[in-house]
């Protein structure tokens, strides 16, 4: 039962187009993968890894399902309510209008607008680099520290789906930036990306954004400001280097166009509710725990 539980949840993501199969059905089935690894394969460093990949294969699925039908997302999608609470907060306009028109100028990318856009391109490694950073010097921490975080990945999508939301960008793009004023809002992260990687930039892109339209809550805030809960756990220097990233990110995001400032603080919100509630599912947490530990050894009795 457990090798069929894990091929299928391998699987679901993959053929979910082709069998058009139901978003719940394909989520239930790949979140089911990591369990049934732990019960076919003993504790291990190595399967550590492997649980951490399988959850974030069902992550990934459950976060481009929304995308899937394109037009249907552009129905859904709310534009307007976060433009307008952005404007509350920058007097009038937005804080990334504000930002852009302070420090940048169109057709150029400048030194300070590169190290904010390397810092959007390497969180991807954060999350994950800082889980495999408990495994390897923190390992009694790994569990806790690892059920923040990509428990925080899977809450967020609870926004992606209940309300689609689009980032300052788009709305750009659909003319609800424009205040009467130059220059308008520019994705940065996209000029630089072309001039960047050149031809690689289309397909890269494409690989990593999955759901454009996924702005509500930031999880790119949220989970570098898990990650530096999680690192100041451990310690001053790796806290450090925790807190300064997710500082730096957080301007990165906003005057980049990626996110509003409203975003962030839902993600901020997102991860104080993952860290106050995390004591009371710890019980039931130990709980299941023990149940797939039970069926662990059943399975190589």
């Amino acid at each position: 039962m457990a090798c069929t539980a894990l091929a299928a949840g391998l699987a679901a993501p993959l053929v979910r187009r082709r069998l058009k199969l139901p978003p719940p059905v394909v989520t239930a089935t790949a979140a089911t993968a990591p369990f049934a690894l732990c019960v076919l394969v003993p504790r291990s460093r190595k399967r550590d890894v492997a649980a951490v990949c399988l959850q974030m294969w069902a992550y990934v699925a459950t976060y481009q399902m929304p995308n899937d039908d394109p037009i249907a997302l552009e129905r859904r999608v709310r534009i307007d309510y976060p433009v307008r609470a952005d404007r509350a907060i920058g007097l009038g306009t937005t804080p990334t209008l504000r930002l852009q028109r302070a420090f940048g100028r169109p057709g150029r990318i400048n030194r300070a607008e590169r190290t904010l856009i390397w810092s959007h391109w390497i969180w991807f490694f954060v999350p994950h680099g800082t889980a495999l950073y408990l495994l390897v010097r923190h390992r009694d921490r790994f569990p806790r520290g690892t059920c923040l975080l990509y428990g925080t990945f899977d809450l967020g999508l609870i926004g992606y789906w209940a309300v689609p939301t689009a980032p300052p960008w788009y709305a750009a793009e659909h003319g609800r930036m424009a205040d009467g004023r130059t220059p308008e809002l520019r994705r940065v992260m996209y000029e630089y990306g072309e001039q960047f990687w050149g031809s690689n930039w289309q397909p890269l892109y494409g690989f990593l954004g999955g759901n454009p339209l996924a702005a509500m809550p930031s999880l790119h805030f949220a989970l570098s400001v898990q990650a530096a809960h999680v690192l100041s756990e451990t310690g001053p220097v790796a806290g450090t280097i925790g807190w300064v990233y997710a500082s730096t990110l957080g301007v990165a995001l906003v005057y980049l166009g990626e996110h509003y400032v409203v975003d962030l603080a839902a993600g901020l919100a997102l991860t104080e509710a993952v860290r106050r509630g995390a004591p009371l599912v710890a019980p039931l947490f130990g709980r299941v725990a023990a149940g797939i530990q039970e069926l662990e050894a059943q399975a190589r009795a």
